[in-house]
This record gives structure tokens, C-alpha cells and sequence, in this order.
């Protein structure tokens, strides 16, 4: 039995929109699978970050925490939203940028230690910009460090 030409045009339009279907369901999944996370160390600590999986962290670096490894490629340091701190752990250059007191945000994956292994390490770029989801999250991480619960 032959189809006829409009049961034939029915059946391309659906294959049609089934690949469609099927693309935009595989970029989205990319999307999900590229998309990082921005934490504090306030929510490191409170365990509110993904297990296994990287996301970025940041805040400021803790003033005399910045130190150097013997091959000179690997530093540590500490991120702290003035609330919690979480020590870094990264091995490449640094941006020019990068000093104690100043704005990071680093990309990597927490260890099981607590210690954050860095992939990558960003300073912000000048003395008044702050991206605003920093700013927002430290100035969150100070007013919960300087609320005071009172005893009944």
C-alpha cells in the first residue's frame, strides 16, 4: 500500500520536530553540565555547595595568608567572606591583580579536607567594582556573622 502525499508530508514533519526536539533537549543538557555556581564561604561551610562537582568560590583573600610553594607555580591562601574562611589551593599563574584584602573568585572542586582546589583563579579587575553577586554575598555573610542571639 503506497502512502499518500500528505500522509508522507505528516510523517516528515514529525521526524522533523522529533530532531528538533531532540537538539534542543541536548543543548540544554550541555548548558546544565558547563553552568558553575557561585558560593560563599559561608555557604562552603554550611554544606549548601555541590558534592563532586566544581563550582566557583569567593569573597576576599585573608591578609597574611597568601603562601608560595617551592616550585613557584603553587600557592595557597585563604577566601573569606569576613564570616568563614576556606583555604585554596592552586597551581599556575596568578592574575596581576591578585593580592591580600583584595576581590577572588576561584573555579574548582572541594576536597574532602574542606581545602579548595582552584583550576582557575580570578582577581577583580579594580578598586571599586565588586561583581554584584560578591558584594551581595558578603555583605550577607556580615550581617548573619553580627546578628547576636540573645538567651532566654
Amino acid at each position: 500500500m503506497a502512502l499518500k502525499a500528505r500522509h508522507k508530508r505528516f510523517i516528515l514533519i514529525g521526524i522533523g520536530l522529533g530532531l528538533i526536539g531532540l537538539a534542543a533537549m541536548l543543548i540544554l543538557n550541555a548548558f546544565q553540565s558547563n553552568m558553575v555556581f557561585f558560593y560563599t564561604p559561608t555557604q562552603v561551610a554550611q554544606g549548601e555547595v555541590p558534592k563532586n562537582t566544581g563550582f566557583r568560590i569567593g569573597g576576599l583573600v585573608e591578609e597574611k595568608s597568601f603562601k608560595r610553594g617551592e616550585d613557584g607555580l603553587s600557592v595557597r591562601f585563604i577566601i573569606t567572606d569576613t564570616a568563614k574562611t576556606v583555604p585554596v589551593i592552586y597551581k599556575g599563574v596568578l592574575p596581576d591583580l591578585f593580592k591580600e584584602g583584595k576581590g577572588v573568585v576561584a573555579q574548582g572542586k572541594l576536597g574532602e579536607d574542606g581545602t579548595f582546589t582552584a583550576s582557575e583563579v580570578l582577581a577583580k579587575h579594580d578598586e571599586n567594582y565588586m561583581p554584584p553577586e560578591a558584594a551581595e554575598a558578603l555583605k550577607r555573610a556580615q550581617t548573619q556573622s553580627n546578628t547576636v542571639v540573645m538567651p532566654k
